[in-house]
């Protein structure tokens, strides 16, 4: 199972390529910043007073 950990830097890693088109970059960067929110929100929820 891949976590958000990795998923976000699969991502990252996909955007150093150089062979992506402006639409798949475009597509990268919008699953990154969605993973990157998720992420977040989980942080939050974890660090949250019960």
């Amino acid at each position: 199972m891949t976590t958000h950990h990795d998923h976000i830097q699969m991502l990252r890693a996909e955007l150093t390529s150089f062979h992506l088109s402006r639409r798949e970059r475009r597509q990268i960067e919008r699953e990154l910043k969605e993973a990157l929110a998720r992420c977040a929100a989980e942080r939050h929820d974890e660090t949250a007073p019960a």
